[in-house]
């Protein structure tokens, strides 16, 4: 199962369908502070929710699992937090939703 933290009802929605598509089980958390106790193969975040970097981070460290973030490209200190605290992958919200198909492959 891969999850989602994502408060935004329009990507939640996007990443239901195409989840849905494919055969893919995916949960969505809206929460920062509930993320930690939810186990996945995987995270997608929206980075621009406030608290997802860090919940993303403690998860990341907690499960041992890769975290593909996705946040405004006009966001740069977000992004370079993002790239310092160790998220695995960084993708403009366009590029995620180009490429939202294969991410979830």
């Amino acid at each position: 199962m891969i999850l989602a933290l994502v408060r935004d009802l329009l990507f939640a929605s996007k990443i239901t369908s195409a989840a849905q598509a494919r055969g893919v089980v995916v949960r969505i958390v809206r929460d920062p502070n509930t993320l930690v106790n939810e186990t996945g193969t995987r995270l997608l975040v929206d980075l621009n929710q406030p608290g997802a970097l860090e919940a993303a981070v403690q998860w990341k460290l907690t499960h041992a699992r890769p975290v593909l973030g996705f946040v405004s490209h006009v966001d740069a200190d977000t992004i370079t937090r993002a790239r310092g605290a160790g998220i695995d992958q960084i993708l403009s919200r366009g590029q995620f939703v180009q490429q939202l198909d294969q991410l979830l492959q």
